[in-house]
């Protein structure tokens, strides 16, 4: 393994070329566009070899890379935002075609208005879709899950589409340290792709058939046993993966300082590093706090998450999305995992981050000191008292 001190999309792209992607197709949108530019300077290079498609739209990347998957090749794509929305209607079909594409998600906010900058409402919009939804915290864990999503979705008991998810700008175009494995270490790892099915003229099959009422409930039953079942897979991925590289990375969930807590912050992302701060310093003035991270949204690891927090006496849930009409969504989630468990918490939801917005450690520790006074339901953080909110009679 060599270390270096690299840009993260940059670190995703060299990742990316040692899992040896036979065709990667991709439009630029910020603040996803540096990770394809470099994948296509190591086609360029001959570094990787690679069929590498330029096309006109996230659409078309999406449709491109299911075609390709389709007759057995590994495939890759990234985007964010508005382009990951134009993609959906192809999200649904790779997943319900079983193809093991990987996609890079740069996350970043939803217009209107337009706003280029990070929060998670891209990935959470699409959360249905049948993806395996992964979140990283920071630049190694991104590269590392890149790895890992490869080996989870070309497992023969999984067989489904890995979007990996890490925060716009905060981590895309952020320079940090990251351990980049050598391409043996990768190849013993990653075992080139077998599909158990291929588009292939010489055994021609049928993929994505009209599946009329007698039998489409049933497609739809198997996608999500199916996704239960990856659970474990995630789980048994990220072992091997701290087996052949000395580190723990992925999985469904990681701790800190949760073992003894009263109060536990969950989030996903990026944010988590800067929750740890504020639980640091909270412990120094004597609070019992921990954080939980999220890694796997999809499949929801309800489980692990209950056994993490039931012995907490309030959780927060701080969360970069909001479905409009309700509130959090990962907050909600949370809340119907306890339902009819024997041991109930507090929880409080927090929206915080929308566009970019700046999340401090004393934004954590007032989100803190809010939740001791009262339960929060999808309270907005760090709201600007300086500007007029009006509001349509």
């Amino acid at each position: 393994m060599v270390k270096k001190m690299i840009e993260g999309s940059r670190a995703i792209a060299e990742m990316v070329g040692l899992c040896r992607p036979q065709v990667i197709a991709a439009y630029p949108i910020t603040p996803q566009t540096h990770i394809v530019e470099e994948l296509s300077q190591l086609v360029a290079n001959g570094e990787l070899q690679a069929e590498y498609v330029n096309v006109e739209s996230e659409f078309s990347a999406a449709s491109v890379i299911l075609g390709a998957s389709a007759t057995g090749v590994r495939t890759y794509t990234a985007t964010t935002s508005q382009g990951l929305l134009l993609m959906i209607e192809v999200l649904y079909n790779i997943a319900g075609l079983r193809l093991p594409v990987v996609l890079g998600c740069a996350n970043r906010a939803i217009s209107a208005p337009i706003n280029i900058w990070n929060d998670q409402q891209d990935s959470i919009t699409a959360r249905d879709t049948g993806w395996i939804q992964l979140y990283a915290e920071s630049n190694q864990e991104a590269a590392d899950l890149h790895l890992q999503a490869y080996r989870i979705a070309e497992d023969q008991r999984v067989l489904l589409p890995v979007m990996v998810c890490l925060d716009g700008y905060v981590l895309t175009h952020a320079y940090e340290t990251v351990d980049l494995p050598s391409q043996e270490e990768v190849d013993a790892f990653l075992p080139p792709f077998r599909p158990l099915y291929r588009l292939d003229p010489a055994n021609p099959l049928t993929f994505g058939t009209l599946a009329d009422p007698s039998c489409y409930m049933e497609t739809r039953y198997i996608l999500q046993r199916t996704t239960g079942k990856a659970l474990a897979v995630i789980e048994e991925t990220a072992t091997a993966f701290q087996k052949a590289f000395g580190r723990r990375s992925g999985g469904l969930i990681d701790c800190y300082k949760t073992e003894d807590a009263a109060i536990i912050l969950v989030a996903m992302g990026s944010v988590v590093g800067t929750i740890k701060e504020a639980v640091d310093e909270l412990r120094a003035a004597g609070q019992k706090v921990g954080v939980l991270k999220v890694i796997t949204h999809r499949p929801f690891p309800k489980e692990a998450i209950y056994q993490a927090l039931h012995g907490a006496e309030h959780v927060i849930v701080l969360e970069k999305a909001i479905s409009l009409g309700n509130g959090g969504p990962l907050a909600t989630e949370i809340k119907a995992t306890f339902q009819e468990r024997p041991q109930r918490v507090a929880i409080s939801s927090v929206i915080a981050g929308l566009g970019g917005r700046d999340i401090t450690v004393d934004s954590i520790k007032r989100a803190v000191a809010m939740a001791r006074e009262r339960v929060l339901d999808g309270e907005f953080l760090d709201l600007r008292a300086d500007l007029e909110i009006e509001e349509v009679a």
